[in-house]
Protein backbone atom coordinates (compact mmCIF):
# COMPACT_ATOMS: atom_id res chain seq x y z
CA UNK A 1 0.00 0.00 0.00
CA UNK A 2 2.66 2.32 0.97
CA UNK A 3 4.33 1.61 -2.35
CA UNK A 4 1.72 1.95 -4.11
CA UNK A 5 0.92 5.47 -2.67
CA UNK A 6 4.58 6.44 -3.45
CA UNK A 7 4.61 5.52 -7.13
CA UNK A 8 0.77 7.70 -7.42
CA UNK A 9 2.93 10.47 -6.19
CA UNK A 10 6.24 10.25 -7.53
CA UNK A 11 7.11 13.21 -10.17
CA UNK A 12 6.09 12.67 -14.03
CA UNK A 13 9.36 12.67 -15.96
CA UNK A 14 9.89 16.02 -17.77
CA UNK A 15 8.39 15.31 -20.89
CA UNK A 16 5.32 13.74 -19.47
CA UNK A 17 4.73 16.68 -17.24
CA UNK A 18 5.18 18.83 -19.64
CA UNK A 19 2.39 16.89 -22.14
CA UNK A 20 -0.25 17.20 -19.21
CA UNK A 21 0.34 20.18 -18.83
CA UNK A 22 -0.52 21.23 -22.61
CA UNK A 23 -3.40 18.64 -22.71
CA UNK A 24 -4.96 20.78 -20.00
CA UNK A 25 -3.88 24.13 -21.92
CA UNK A 26 -4.94 22.11 -25.32
CA UNK A 27 -8.63 21.38 -23.74
CA UNK A 28 -9.13 24.58 -22.55
CA UNK A 29 -8.92 25.95 -25.69
CA UNK A 30 -11.27 23.31 -27.54
CA UNK A 31 -13.28 23.70 -24.70
CA UNK A 32 -13.88 27.49 -25.62
CA UNK A 33 -13.86 26.83 -29.43
CA UNK A 34 -16.63 23.23 -28.75
CA UNK A 35 -19.41 25.51 -27.71
CA UNK A 36 -18.86 29.07 -29.89
CA UNK A 37 -17.44 27.43 -32.94
CA UNK A 38 -21.62 26.65 -34.03
CA UNK A 39 -22.41 29.91 -33.16
CA UNK A 40 -19.34 31.66 -34.91
CA UNK A 41 -20.41 29.42 -38.25
CA UNK A 42 -24.11 30.30 -37.85
CA UNK A 43 -23.45 34.08 -37.41
CA UNK A 44 -21.22 34.34 -40.73
CA UNK A 45 -24.40 33.13 -42.37
CA UNK A 46 -23.57 29.18 -42.68
CA UNK A 47 -27.09 26.71 -42.24
CA UNK A 48 -26.88 23.33 -39.79
CA UNK A 49 -26.41 21.73 -43.08
CA UNK A 50 -23.16 23.44 -43.59
CA UNK A 51 -22.40 23.27 -40.21
CA UNK A 52 -22.15 19.83 -40.70
CA UNK A 53 -20.13 20.15 -43.82
CA UNK A 54 -17.50 22.04 -42.23
CA UNK A 55 -17.41 20.06 -38.93
CA UNK A 56 -16.77 16.83 -41.49
CA UNK A 57 -13.97 18.37 -43.37
CA UNK A 58 -12.15 19.82 -40.18
CA UNK A 59 -11.92 15.97 -38.91
CA UNK A 60 -10.87 14.65 -42.29
CA UNK A 61 -8.05 17.18 -42.18
CA UNK A 62 -6.98 16.03 -39.09
CA UNK A 63 -7.19 12.30 -40.40
CA UNK A 64 -4.86 13.18 -43.06
CA UNK A 65 -2.17 15.16 -41.10
CA UNK A 66 -2.76 12.28 -38.37
CA UNK A 67 -2.44 9.35 -41.26
CA UNK A 68 1.16 11.30 -42.51
CA UNK A 69 2.67 11.06 -38.84
CA UNK A 70 1.64 6.99 -39.17
CA UNK A 71 2.86 6.51 -42.51
CA UNK A 72 6.39 7.71 -42.30
CA UNK A 73 7.23 8.30 -37.85
CA UNK A 74 10.86 8.68 -39.35
CA UNK A 75 10.12 11.98 -40.81
CA UNK A 76 7.50 13.27 -38.62
CA UNK A 77 8.86 11.93 -34.97
CA UNK A 78 5.91 12.76 -32.23
CA UNK A 79 8.00 16.20 -31.19
CA UNK A 80 7.72 17.62 -34.54
CA UNK A 81 4.71 16.36 -35.17
CA UNK A 82 3.42 17.95 -31.56
CA UNK A 83 5.27 21.65 -32.64
CA UNK A 84 3.79 21.94 -36.40
CA UNK A 85 0.17 21.07 -34.92
CA UNK A 86 0.59 24.02 -32.28
CA UNK A 87 1.89 26.37 -34.71
CA UNK A 88 -1.04 25.56 -37.05
CA UNK A 89 -3.24 26.02 -33.75
CA UNK A 90 -1.91 29.35 -33.63
CA UNK A 91 -2.78 30.55 -37.40
CA UNK A 92 -6.34 28.38 -37.26
CA UNK A 93 -7.10 30.95 -34.14
CA UNK A 94 -5.57 34.36 -36.16
CA UNK A 95 -7.57 33.74 -39.08
CA UNK A 96 -10.81 32.81 -36.98
CA UNK A 97 -9.96 35.69 -35.13
CA UNK A 98 -9.93 38.42 -38.13
CA UNK A 99 -12.91 37.00 -39.63
CA UNK A 100 -11.23 36.00 -43.18
CA UNK A 101 -13.30 34.13 -45.81
CA UNK A 102 -15.01 30.92 -44.78
CA UNK A 103 -13.50 29.60 -47.97
CA UNK A 104 -10.21 30.32 -46.20
CA UNK A 105 -11.10 29.40 -42.57
CA UNK A 106 -12.55 25.98 -43.94
CA UNK A 107 -9.12 25.00 -45.55
CA UNK A 108 -7.09 26.19 -42.28
CA UNK A 109 -9.54 24.09 -40.18
CA UNK A 110 -8.47 21.03 -42.80
CA UNK A 111 -4.81 21.20 -42.43
CA UNK A 112 -5.45 22.69 -38.30
CA UNK A 113 -6.35 20.90 -35.34
CA UNK A 114 -9.17 22.43 -34.55
CA UNK A 115 -10.98 20.08 -32.53
CA UNK A 116 -14.89 20.92 -32.76
CA UNK A 117 -15.36 17.84 -29.96
CA UNK A 118 -15.01 16.72 -26.71
CA UNK A 119 -12.80 14.07 -27.58
CA UNK A 120 -9.16 15.06 -29.29
CA UNK A 121 -8.96 12.94 -32.77
CA UNK A 122 -6.48 15.74 -33.98
CA UNK A 123 -2.45 14.90 -34.98
CA UNK A 124 -1.83 15.94 -31.16
CA UNK A 125 -3.03 12.53 -29.83
CA UNK A 126 -0.99 9.71 -31.56
CA UNK A 127 1.99 11.80 -31.00
CA UNK A 128 1.21 12.38 -26.84
CA UNK A 129 0.35 9.00 -26.64
CA UNK A 130 3.71 7.83 -28.01
CA UNK A 131 5.83 9.98 -25.76
CA UNK A 132 3.81 9.18 -22.69
CA UNK A 133 3.94 5.10 -23.47
CA UNK A 134 8.04 5.84 -24.06
CA UNK A 135 8.86 7.87 -20.67
CA UNK A 136 6.11 6.94 -18.21
CA UNK A 137 7.13 4.58 -15.99
CA UNK A 138 5.51 1.08 -17.19
CA UNK A 139 3.71 0.68 -13.85
CA UNK A 140 1.96 3.60 -14.24
CA UNK A 141 0.99 3.94 -17.66
CA UNK A 142 -2.36 3.56 -17.26
CA UNK A 143 -2.39 6.42 -13.93
CA UNK A 144 -0.44 8.81 -16.69
CA UNK A 145 -2.99 8.06 -19.68
CA UNK A 146 -5.90 8.55 -16.95
CA UNK A 147 -3.92 11.87 -16.24
CA UNK A 148 -4.09 13.14 -19.33
CA UNK A 149 -7.73 12.01 -19.75
CA UNK A 150 -8.28 14.02 -16.34
CA UNK A 151 -6.26 17.67 -16.90
CA UNK A 152 -8.03 17.20 -20.92
CA UNK A 153 -11.48 17.27 -18.82
CA UNK A 154 -10.55 19.52 -16.53
CA UNK A 155 -9.21 22.01 -19.22
CA UNK A 156 -12.72 21.69 -21.45
CA UNK A 157 -14.28 22.58 -17.98
CA UNK A 158 -12.78 25.90 -17.98
CA UNK A 159 -13.09 26.99 -21.65
CA UNK A 160 -16.66 25.81 -21.41
CA UNK A 161 -16.99 28.09 -18.58
CA UNK A 162 -14.86 30.66 -20.04
CA UNK A 163 -17.37 30.92 -23.05
CA UNK A 164 -19.59 33.30 -19.96
CA UNK A 165 -17.14 35.75 -20.98
CA UNK A 166 -18.07 36.79 -24.73
CA UNK A 167 -21.92 36.63 -23.26
CA UNK A 168 -21.03 39.07 -20.84
CA UNK A 169 -18.98 41.03 -23.57
CA UNK A 170 -22.04 41.37 -25.86
CA UNK A 171 -24.61 41.90 -22.39
CA UNK A 172 -22.15 44.00 -20.41
CA UNK A 173 -20.58 46.02 -22.83
CA UNK A 174 -22.43 46.09 -25.76
CA UNK A 175 -19.75 43.93 -28.18
CA UNK A 176 -21.71 42.14 -31.24
CA UNK A 177 -22.19 38.82 -31.35
CA UNK A 178 -19.26 38.54 -34.05
CA UNK A 179 -16.86 40.19 -32.39
CA UNK A 180 -17.20 38.70 -28.79
CA UNK A 181 -17.08 35.14 -31.03
CA UNK A 182 -13.84 36.43 -32.41
CA UNK A 183 -12.40 37.30 -29.35
CA UNK A 184 -12.86 33.99 -28.14
CA UNK A 185 -10.30 32.65 -31.48
CA UNK A 186 -8.00 35.09 -30.18
CA UNK A 187 -7.47 33.46 -26.70
CA UNK A 188 -7.18 30.14 -28.60
CA UNK A 189 -4.15 31.57 -30.68
CA UNK A 190 -2.79 32.40 -27.48
CA UNK A 191 -3.19 29.00 -25.81
CA UNK A 192 -1.71 27.46 -29.00
CA UNK A 193 1.32 30.03 -28.69
CA UNK A 194 2.24 28.93 -25.37
CA UNK A 195 1.84 25.29 -25.83
CA UNK A 196 3.79 25.83 -29.00
CA UNK A 197 6.77 26.99 -26.66
CA UNK A 198 6.63 24.60 -23.74
CA UNK A 199 7.13 21.49 -26.54
CA UNK A 200 10.03 23.65 -27.96
CA UNK A 201 11.77 23.72 -24.58
CA UNK A 202 10.59 20.39 -22.74
CA UNK A 203 9.76 18.03 -25.28
CA UNK A 204 13.04 15.83 -26.20
CA UNK A 205 13.43 14.63 -30.23
CA UNK A 206 13.48 10.73 -29.86
CA UNK A 207 13.71 8.34 -33.23
CA UNK A 208 10.72 5.98 -32.09
CA UNK A 209 11.51 4.01 -35.43
CA UNK A 210 14.71 1.99 -35.90
CA UNK A 211 16.31 2.59 -39.28
CA UNK A 212 15.60 -0.77 -40.18
CA UNK A 213 11.84 -0.93 -40.07
CA UNK A 214 11.06 2.88 -41.69
CA UNK A 215 9.21 1.10 -44.56
CA UNK A 216 7.03 -1.14 -42.54
CA UNK A 217 6.37 0.36 -39.10
CA UNK A 218 3.97 -2.48 -37.92
CA UNK A 219 4.76 -6.02 -38.69
CA UNK A 220 4.02 -8.82 -35.89
CA UNK A 221 1.48 -6.49 -34.59
CA UNK A 222 -0.34 -5.71 -37.56
CA UNK A 223 -3.32 -8.40 -37.00
CA UNK A 224 -4.61 -6.77 -33.34
CA UNK A 225 -3.64 -3.31 -34.70
CA UNK A 226 -5.90 -3.74 -37.56
CA UNK A 227 -8.92 -5.41 -35.54
CA UNK A 228 -8.66 -2.48 -32.71
CA UNK A 229 -8.67 0.44 -35.60
CA UNK A 230 -11.47 -0.60 -37.42
CA UNK A 231 -13.48 -0.89 -34.20
CA UNK A 232 -12.80 2.57 -32.99
CA UNK A 233 -13.17 4.01 -35.93
CA UNK A 234 -16.87 2.69 -35.15
CA UNK A 235 -16.64 4.35 -31.84
CA UNK A 236 -15.69 7.22 -33.54
CA UNK A 237 -18.48 7.22 -35.81
CA UNK A 238 -20.74 6.51 -33.43
CA UNK A 239 -18.88 9.99 -31.70
CA UNK A 240 -19.35 12.09 -34.70
CA UNK A 241 -23.06 12.56 -33.94
CA UNK A 242 -22.85 14.02 -30.57
CA UNK A 243 -19.67 16.57 -30.58
CA UNK A 244 -19.66 18.73 -28.44
CA UNK A 245 -20.42 21.52 -31.42
CA UNK A 246 -23.08 19.78 -32.41
CA UNK A 247 -24.87 18.80 -28.75
CA UNK A 248 -24.60 22.64 -28.48
CA UNK A 249 -26.57 23.22 -31.60
CA UNK A 250 -28.79 20.58 -30.48
CA UNK A 251 -29.75 22.04 -27.26
CA UNK A 252 -30.12 25.31 -28.74
CA UNK A 253 -32.33 24.32 -31.52
CA UNK A 254 -34.70 21.90 -29.31
CA UNK A 255 -34.77 23.79 -26.14
CA UNK A 256 -33.57 26.95 -27.03
CA UNK A 257 -30.25 27.77 -25.17
CA UNK A 258 -28.73 30.32 -25.28
CA UNK A 259 -24.27 30.72 -25.23
CA UNK A 260 -23.81 31.32 -21.78
CA UNK A 261 -26.06 28.43 -20.85
CA UNK A 262 -24.36 25.78 -23.50
CA UNK A 263 -21.25 27.05 -22.19
CA UNK A 264 -21.88 26.12 -18.38
CA UNK A 265 -23.59 22.95 -19.48
CA UNK A 266 -20.52 21.64 -21.49
CA UNK A 267 -17.92 22.82 -18.33
CA UNK A 268 -20.58 20.60 -15.91
CA UNK A 269 -19.99 17.99 -18.48
CA UNK A 270 -16.19 17.89 -18.77
CA UNK A 271 -15.98 18.52 -14.78
CA UNK A 272 -18.03 15.31 -14.57
CA UNK A 273 -15.68 13.32 -16.95
CA UNK A 274 -12.71 14.75 -15.22
CA UNK A 275 -13.78 13.14 -11.79
CA UNK A 276 -14.95 10.33 -13.16
CA UNK A 277 -11.91 9.60 -15.04
CA UNK A 278 -9.92 9.25 -11.48
CA UNK A 279 -11.37 5.65 -11.44
CA UNK A 280 -9.97 4.63 -14.58
CA UNK A 281 -6.64 3.29 -13.27
CA UNK A 282 -8.34 1.48 -10.02
CA UNK A 283 -11.31 0.11 -12.39
CA UNK A 284 -8.70 -1.38 -14.87
CA UNK A 285 -6.45 -2.90 -11.97
CA UNK A 286 -9.56 -4.99 -10.81
CA UNK A 287 -11.42 -5.88 -14.06
CA UNK A 288 -8.78 -5.63 -17.42
CA UNK A 289 -8.39 -3.21 -19.57
CA UNK A 290 -11.71 -4.92 -21.92
CA UNK A 291 -14.11 -4.84 -19.29
CA UNK A 292 -13.15 -1.52 -18.11
CA UNK A 293 -13.51 0.07 -21.88
CA UNK A 294 -17.47 -2.26 -22.55
CA UNK A 295 -18.54 -2.30 -18.93
CA UNK A 296 -18.44 1.59 -18.22
CA UNK A 297 -19.12 2.65 -21.91
CA UNK A 298 -22.61 0.87 -21.69
CA UNK A 299 -24.49 3.11 -19.12
CA UNK A 300 -23.11 6.12 -21.37
CA UNK A 301 -24.66 5.47 -24.21
CA UNK A 302 -27.94 4.30 -22.20
CA UNK A 303 -28.24 7.73 -21.15
CA UNK A 304 -27.42 9.50 -24.26
CA UNK A 305 -30.46 7.13 -25.70
CA UNK A 306 -32.53 8.92 -23.05
CA UNK A 307 -31.46 12.02 -23.56
CA UNK A 308 -32.63 11.87 -27.47
CA UNK A 309 -36.35 11.28 -26.12
CA UNK A 310 -36.53 13.66 -23.18
CA UNK A 311 -39.39 15.76 -23.07
CA UNK A 312 -37.59 18.72 -21.66
CA UNK A 313 -34.49 20.64 -21.28
CA UNK A 314 -34.05 19.68 -17.15
CA UNK A 315 -34.37 15.95 -17.94
CA UNK A 316 -32.02 16.15 -21.41
CA UNK A 317 -29.38 18.00 -19.33
CA UNK A 318 -29.80 15.58 -16.34
CA UNK A 319 -29.09 12.86 -18.42
CA UNK A 320 -26.42 14.19 -20.13
CA UNK A 321 -24.46 14.48 -16.98
CA UNK A 322 -25.12 11.06 -16.17
CA UNK A 323 -23.50 10.01 -19.50
CA UNK A 324 -20.65 12.19 -18.96
CA UNK A 325 -19.54 10.56 -15.59
CA UNK A 326 -18.97 7.59 -17.32
CA UNK A 327 -18.54 8.54 -21.07
CA UNK A 328 -14.37 8.81 -20.84
CA UNK A 329 -13.54 5.98 -18.28
CA UNK A 330 -12.87 4.05 -21.14
CA UNK A 331 -10.54 6.32 -22.39
CA UNK A 332 -7.29 5.83 -20.61
CA UNK A 333 -8.23 2.04 -20.75
CA UNK A 334 -8.14 1.75 -24.09
CA UNK A 335 -5.09 3.93 -24.50
CA UNK A 336 -3.08 1.64 -22.06
CA UNK A 337 -4.49 -1.55 -23.98
CA UNK A 338 -3.24 -0.01 -27.47
CA UNK A 339 -0.19 0.27 -26.02
CA UNK A 340 -0.01 -2.66 -23.97
CA UNK A 341 -0.65 -5.21 -26.71
CA UNK A 342 1.87 -4.17 -29.44
CA UNK A 343 5.78 -4.41 -28.94
CA UNK A 344 7.95 -0.94 -27.88
CA UNK A 345 8.79 -1.02 -31.10
CA UNK A 346 5.79 -0.54 -32.77
CA UNK A 347 4.05 1.82 -30.46
CA UNK A 348 4.51 5.26 -32.08
CA UNK A 349 2.92 3.53 -35.59
CA UNK A 350 0.00 1.46 -33.51
CA UNK A 351 -0.56 5.12 -32.11
CA UNK A 352 -1.22 6.47 -35.52
CA UNK A 353 -2.82 3.55 -36.99
CA UNK A 354 -5.33 3.42 -34.08
CA UNK A 355 -6.32 6.94 -34.87
CA UNK A 356 -6.56 7.70 -38.20
CA UNK A 357 -9.75 5.54 -38.76
CA UNK A 358 -10.82 7.01 -35.72
CA UNK A 359 -10.12 10.34 -37.29
CA UNK A 360 -11.80 9.34 -40.42
CA UNK A 361 -15.01 7.43 -39.40
CA UNK A 362 -15.57 10.83 -37.21
CA UNK A 363 -15.50 12.96 -39.96
CA UNK A 364 -17.86 10.51 -41.43
CA UNK A 365 -20.81 11.76 -39.54
CA UNK A 366 -21.03 15.06 -38.16
CA UNK A 367 -22.40 16.41 -41.46
CA UNK A 368 -25.39 13.70 -41.51
CA UNK A 369 -25.96 15.20 -37.95
CA UNK A 370 -25.89 18.86 -39.11
CA UNK A 371 -28.60 17.35 -41.93
CA UNK A 372 -30.80 15.77 -38.83
CA UNK A 373 -30.68 18.98 -37.56
CA UNK A 374 -31.65 20.89 -40.47
CA UNK A 375 -34.25 18.76 -40.50
CA UNK A 376 -35.55 18.19 -37.31
CA UNK A 377 -35.07 19.57 -33.70
CA UNK A 378 -35.75 16.02 -32.56
CA UNK A 379 -32.57 14.33 -31.08
CA UNK A 380 -31.72 11.85 -33.73
CA UNK A 381 -28.34 12.51 -33.72
CA UNK A 382 -28.03 11.37 -30.01
CA UNK A 383 -30.10 8.04 -31.20
CA UNK A 384 -28.14 6.83 -33.87
CA UNK A 385 -24.65 7.68 -31.72
CA UNK A 386 -25.83 5.80 -29.47
CA UNK A 387 -26.89 2.96 -31.32
CA UNK A 388 -23.26 2.98 -33.11
CA UNK A 389 -21.60 2.71 -29.99
CA UNK A 390 -23.55 0.35 -28.53
CA UNK A 391 -22.44 -1.78 -31.40
CA UNK A 392 -18.70 -1.01 -30.79
CA UNK A 393 -19.31 -2.19 -27.33
CA UNK A 394 -20.78 -5.69 -27.98
CA UNK A 395 -18.22 -6.56 -31.00
CA UNK A 396 -15.22 -4.84 -28.57
CA UNK A 397 -16.04 -7.40 -25.97
CA UNK A 398 -16.60 -10.23 -28.24
CA UNK A 399 -13.16 -9.85 -29.68
CA UNK A 400 -10.62 -9.08 -26.71
CA UNK A 401 -12.09 -10.12 -23.31
CA UNK A 402 -9.80 -12.82 -24.06
CA UNK A 403 -6.64 -11.17 -25.12
CA UNK A 404 -3.95 -11.17 -23.62
CA UNK A 405 -1.88 -7.91 -22.80
CA UNK A 406 1.69 -8.85 -22.86
CA UNK A 407 3.10 -5.67 -22.20
CA UNK A 408 0.90 -4.62 -20.27
CA UNK A 409 2.17 -2.92 -16.74
CA UNK A 410 2.27 -4.98 -13.59
CA UNK A 411 0.37 -4.77 -10.90
CA UNK A 412 1.68 -4.44 -7.98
Amino acid sequence: MARSMARSSAPWPRPVAALLTTRGLRATADGLVAASLAFYLSERGLSERSIGLFLTATLIGSATIVAVGGVRPDRWPPRRMLLASSALMVLVGVAFALGAPIIVLAALAVVGPLNPGGGDVSAFLPAEQTVIAMHAPTERRTAAFARLTIVAALGATVGGAGVAVPHWLEASRGWSRTASLSAVFLAYAAIGLIVLITYAARVPRVDVVAPGDRQQPLRESRPVVRSLALLFALDSAGGGFVLSALLALWLDRRFGFDLAQLGYTLAAMSLLGAISALMAPRIVRRVGHVRAMVFTHVPAQLCLLGAAFAPNAHVAVGLLMLRALTATLDVPARTAFVMSVVTPAERAAAAAFTNIPRSLAAAATPALAGLMLARSSFGWPLLCGALVKLLYDGLLYARFRNVAAPFAEQQR
